[in-house]
This record gives C-alpha cells, structure tokens and sequence, in this order.
C-alpha cells in the first residue's frame, strides 16, 4: 500500500513536469511526512506551512499535504530508505535513529558535543556540505533543511546533585549517543519511544528521562519527575529531505518556491527551539514568565564546573570513541579534519562556556 502511494505521487509529479504547455485544472500535490506530533514545532511551525503557507508561496500552483512520522504508518528507523524508494517523497529523518543504518548522518549531534545552540549552529554549518554529499551519494536524496529541536535534558524522579550523582540508576534515553554518555556515568539505560517516557516513569521502569525542556512540560512528564538539569545532552536534529528523482520532477519554479519557503521554516525552527528550550525550562519550574496553566514544581539542578568537565571527558573518552567504533576508520578522520569538532575536544571542556541559560 505504501508502495503505491509512492508510485503515485511520482506520477503526479511526472505529469505536472512533462506537460509544460497543457493546462492544469488542478495544482500540484506534494505528500509530505513532517516531525513528530506530540510537540511545538510540529503543531506550530511544520503543520501550517505545509498546509497553508506553501500553497501561498506557490501562487496557488502546488498544495501539500502533512502527517507527522509518527502518526503515518511509518517507523522514524524507516524513514530514510522510504525517502530512498520515493515511497514518502518529502519526509523527515531523526539522525540519531538513522545512526543506526549510518553513523556518519549523526556526526554532529552526539550526546555531549553541543553544550549550547551557538555551538550547534556553528558545527551545522561546518558538517552541512558533507552531510549533503552523503544523502546523495549513498542514498539519492536531496537534504532540504536541518531541523533543531529543544534541547534535550534530564528529568528524574528522585533527587540528584549533578551528573556525579547518576551511578545505579536506569534512564530513558532516546539514541546509542545518549546512552554511551551516560553509562560512562556508571547509569544503565533503556532506550524507548518519546510516547512511553511518562508510563516508564509512572511504573518505576526507570529513574530519569532524557527529553526536551518544552516537551517533558507538555507530554505530562514534568507533573511526576521532581529535578530537572538544564544541561544539554543534545538537540534532536533531523533532517528534512526529497527523494531527489521526486524533486527533479517538479517545474523549476516550484522547487524555486519550496526552497525559499523552506529555508525560511528551518529558520523559525532553530529561532523556536531556543526560545522553547529556555520556555520549557521557566514553565518546568514554575516561574512567573509562563502561563500559569503550565507552571510546574521541578527543582532545577544547576550545572556545575563538575558537570561541564565531565561532559567534556565523557565525550573524548566514550561517547566519540563508540561512535568511531561503529562508523569506522573513514568517520575517524573525517571528524580529525573538521576543524569545528576538531577545535571543540582540543579545548578544555570548562571552557566551553554556558550549557543553556538558566
């Protein structure tokens, strides 16, 4: 069924693209397979551009339609080979999931690498034209934007000192690059879906989560969890993509419009993850600047010197030396010759400056 619903829309894109000077009673359709739903950028940003704003942009020539990944009948650890087929034309890929087919997609969002959204900005930009050639080249997919979410922090349901302090307790963590982190910290953890944090904790499955600032607020985790760290792990980054056989289809003015729009929603999303990181955190511990119906009682857990030296140390020592491991000799010196990455584990990791503002 899937299958047909690509073979589909790439006749609907070959049809528009071969028959320049017929008339079209119809615009143009784009399927397309968006974030995951449960959060603000989805519902606020991906959703209505896509529903609204791009038929706009296109002067009513092509419209779109959306569902996010994890509403579609499509599994995130599928969604780049679906993207691959032309099966979704226009989908969305979490690159800590896709690891699990490439490590190298993930390069740059490795539990410990990003202590804040500047340094993630600066290390996007730096792996963006590599990261290009390897969707291409392996995978015959055009990238089209990189997508940041929140930061993603820790929530415990018991207190906690730092990140010292985690030996002996299991924690929901939502990629490998987390979990080497913190079971270099001596935790044991549990990788599960964003929808089963709140029941793991509820049931005492496990201790503490990793998860966004602004999403553990809404998805209910913040009401059961009592500390929250406001470090930042890492930042969810995923990449928004065409089947590039799908994108080649579409009239030149139409990729035109869509490139511009999209740029401009990668744009917002990056300006909404900071500002939804530093909300999700204010409404986490309930101060005045967020509305009231999202205030809750979390004790915050100040960063500390220890804790930037050990995310520091963690990074070198285990989560970069794993993730080498499972991507190979190749990925070593690609990281060796980037001078971001590079530049960020030559200096020390009490240099690195603010983790996220408090």
């Amino acid at each position: 069924m899937l299958a047909c619903w690509g073979l589909a829309s790439f006749t609907a894109f070959a049809g528009w693209a071969t028959l320049p000077g017929q008339a079209r009673a119809e615009p143009l359709k784009l399927k397309v397979i968006g974030g995951l739903s449960g959060v603000n950028q989805y519902r606020s940003l991906e959703e209505p551009f896509w529903r609204s704003e791009f038929e706009a942009l296109t002067g009513g020539r092509a419209t779109a339609s959306i569902a996010p990944f994890d509403a579609s009948g499509m599994r995130a650890q599928d969604m780049l080979q679906l993207i691959r087929l032309g099966v979704a034309p226009f989908g969305t890929v979490v690159m800590s999931v896709a690891e699990a087919e490439d490590p190298e997609i993930n390069a740059v969002d490795l539990a410990g690498f990003n202590p804040d959204l500047p340094t993630l900005r600066r290390h996007v930009a730096a792996d963006r034209d590599h990261l290009t050639a390897i969707l291409s080249q392996r995978y015959g997919v055009k990238l089209l934007a990189v997508y940041a979410y929140p930061a993603q922090v820790l929530y415990c349901a018991k207190p906690f000192s730092g990140f010292g302090d985690l030996k002996g307790r299991t924690i929901r963590t939502s990629s490998v690059t987390q979990s080497d982190l913190f079971e270099a910290l001596g935790a044991k953890t549990v990788v599960t879906p964003f929808a089963e944090i709140v029941p793991a904790i509820r049931k005492g499955v496990v201790d503490c989560a990793v998860t966004g600032t602004l999403s553990g607020n809404e998805n209910g985790l913040a009401e059961i969890a009592t500390h929250l760290s406001p470090m930042a792990i890492n930042w969810g980054l995923s990449i928004f993509a065409a089947n590039e056989a799908a994108w080649l289809a579409l009239p030149p003015d139409i990729q035109a419009a869509a490139e511009k729009g999209i740029s401009g929603l990668e744009k917002r999303i990056w300006e909404a993850a900071d500002a939804d990181t530093v909300r999700g955190i204010d409404c986490n511990i309930g101060r005045s600047s967020c509305p009231p119906g999202q205030r809750r009682a979390m004790q915050l857990v100040p960063s500390s010197a220890d804790d930037e030296r050990l995310r520091g140390t963690v990074l070198e020592s285990s989560v970069l030396p794993h993730w080498i491991q499972r991507c190979g000799d190749g990925c070593a010196s690609i990281w060796s010759n980037t001078s971001p990455q590079k530049a960020a584990t030559a200096k020390p990791a009490a240099a690195a400056g603010p983790l996220v503002r408090p």
